[in-house]
Order: C-alpha cells, then structure tokens, then sequence
C-alpha cells in the first residue's frame, strides 16, 4: 500500500476518533458518565456499537482519553507559566492560583465534567499519576532555578515540588476543592499559596 494509501487511512481514523470523543464527551456533559453508555455514543453518531469498538475497547478507554485530553490543558497552562520571564516565587503564585482557577471553572462549574474527574481519580488511572508526574517536574525546575537566583533555600528541587504540590492539594484536587469552596474556616487560595513559597525561601 502507498503512503498516500496509508495517510488517508490514517487521517480517516483520526477523524472517526474525534467524532466519537467529542460525542462522548457531549453526552458525558449532559447525561453523566454513570448514565451513558457506548450504545448511547453509536446512536448519537448514527453508528453500531460495533463500529465504536473498532476504534476503542470500551467505555473506560473513551473516559481515560477524555482525561488526558483535559489534563493536557492543565499540563500546556503549567508549561507556559513556568517559561514566563519572571522570578521563581511569582512563576510559582501563578500556576497554583491558575491551577485553582482551572479547577474550579472546567471541573467544578460543570458537575458532570467534575463526576468525569472524580472517577478518573477513584480508579487511580495512570494517566491521573502520569501527569502529577509532569507537573512535579515542572515545579522542580522552577525552584531549581530559583536556588540557582538566590531566591530560594539550598533544597532537594525533586522533594520541594512534591512538598509544594502535596501542600496545595487543596487548591488543585477536584474532590477537596469541592468540599472546600463554601467553608469560612479554610485558608483561602492567595493566603496557601504565599505560605507555600515561604516555606522555600531561606
């Protein structure tokens, strides 16, 4: 086969995988994760279920690629604050206040996009650890260059990102941020994120 052959072949894959993603993602929105199944998916496409499971092996696996879809957004947020010509500790401020601000609008604002979340974390999915992971490291190169400007105490970069991130968890997990948006006896976003970033100065 040609691979022009192949590139058409390819390109109508990934056209038909978009289709059922967004279909997907259409009815998750509006039905809830629980209440829609791949049956509901083919016929909001005019499809068998069949054709569904050529592209993917089940309803968990359009779940997780919607994930990573979103958590994508996150990560490209982090990624460009974290490269902003400005000090560590300001760089820092604006991914955990951004971080919050995503979390509350596109998980929260909209409840049935937050119960696509909550299953994501209960299940544990490695695309949930996987990109932790990113963000870790994007936190442990903003500190480590903080270090390297005096900014910051001489610290492990690796062990002060996780610390920063375990101590903003508040801001940034859907479920707490839930449970903490209406509370009067909690610190609010700016007042954690200031006492984050003093615990790594010197």
């Amino acid at each position: 086969m040609s691979d022009l052959a192949d590139n058409a072949i390819d390109a109508a894959r990934q056209e038909n995988v978009a289709r059922i993603l967004e279909a997907a993602e259409r009815l998750f929105r509006h039905y809830g994760y629980a209440k829609t199944n791949v049956a509901d998916i083919a016929r909001e496409l005019d499809m068998s279920p069949a054709n569904i499971y050529r592209f993917f092996a089940s309803k968990t696996e359009i779940h997780q690629t919607l994930c990573l879809r979103m958590l994508g957004a996150s990560y490209q947020q982090a990624l460009e604050i974290a490269h902003l010509p400005l000090s560590a500790s300001e760089r820092l401020r604006r991914y955990a206040l951004g971080q919050h601000k995503l979390t509350v609008e596109t998980m929260l604002d909209e409840q049935k996009v937050h119960e696509m979340v909550v299953v994501a974390i209960e299940r544990d999915w490695h695309v949930i650890e996987k990109h932790i992971s990113r963000l870790d490291d994007l936190l442990a190169g903003i500190i480590r260059e903080g270090i390297e400007a005096g900014e910051f105490a001489d610290v492990d970069p690796a062990v002060a990102a996780r610390c920063f991130g375990a101590s903003l968890v508040t801001l940034c997990h859907p479920q707490i941020v839930a449970q903490c948006l209406a509370k009067e006896n909690r610190a609010t976003p700016d007042e954690l994120v200031e006492f984050a970033i003093r615990a790594l100065k010197k």
